[in-house]
């Protein structure tokens, strides 16, 4: 987040192609969930990060038309600090954006994401406020 942005990427691949999100990925076994959050950042957006903090942690379930588990997801959100780089899209990112708060939910957002922020929405206001006076 940054001056009342906060940073979104449309997805590239499934599962929720197209659909806008923040940066995210999977752990690498035997890699810790901060290195994780640090490596995934730089792959997808371009950007050095530090200081990853924990926001809130999400289920997300989804069901094929069978009613057959398709995708189970545990969803842990992290906050980050921006050293360096310019945003580029890479690796599965479409496409990335710098979206005002005011206008995150205009988005075609994927289902986790759209509950993260709505549950987290006055946390992030607050934590972009005061990283940026």
């Amino acid at each position: 987040m940054k001056d009342g942005e906060i940073l979104l990427i449309k997805r590239g691949n499934e599962p929720a192609k197209g659909k806008w999100s923040v940066p995210g990925g999977l752990v690498e076994l035997g890699e810790s969930i901060t290195d994780a959050v640090i490596r995934e950042a730089k792959e997808e957006t371009l950007l050095t990060v530090d200081n990853p903090r924990l926001v809130d942690v999400v289920d997300q379930v989804e069901w094929d038309a069978e009613r057959k588990i398709r995708y189970h997801y545990v969803i842990v959100d992290y906050l980050v600090h921006v050293v360096g780089g310019e945003i580029g899209a890479a690796t599965d990112a479409e496409e990335l954006r710098w979206v005002p708060f005011g206008e995150v939910e205009n988005y075609d957002l994927t289902a986790s994401f759209r509950r993260f922020f709505k549950n987290n929405r006055a946390k992030l206001e607050k934590e972009n406020s005061y990283n940026n006076p």
